[in-house]
């Protein structure tokens, strides 16, 4: 599931109601998240299918990365069970991202 959050109240209830959330601050103007984005949601489609991935277009609603402090694009921010697990800024490798988040994931949806 892919969702494009506008609001605050949006983001805390994507984080809130679900069990896994990958939250992905990004800017259009910025060159790796453009290319980031396909393999985030081709890694969650793929890998992590019951986390719930949501986009935050960090140049249009800027208060909300200033709220979880994601000062740089892009930023990945992992939430289990309405707790922050990982962060992730800049240049992120897939691979290690995978492997990072493998674990908990295992443990909390198997």
């Amino acid at each position: 599931m892919y969702n494009e959050l506008i609001s605050s109240e949006q983001l805390q209830s994507a984080i809130n109601d679900n069990t896994g959330t990958m939250i992905y601050f990004y800017s259009d103007k910025c060159a790796p998240c453009v290319s980031l984005r396909p393999k985030v949601k081709e890694l969650v489609d793929e890998k992590f299918p019951k986390m719930v991935l949501a986009f935050v277009n960090s140049d249009k609603y800027p208060d909300l990365p200033a709220k979880y402090s994601a000062y740089s694009s892009p930023t990945l921010i992992i939430f289990f069970e309405g707790k922050e697990y990982k962060r992730e800024s800049k240049y992120i490798s897939i691979p290690q991202l995978a492997e990072s988040i493998a674990r908990p994931y295992d443990m909390i949806f198997d």
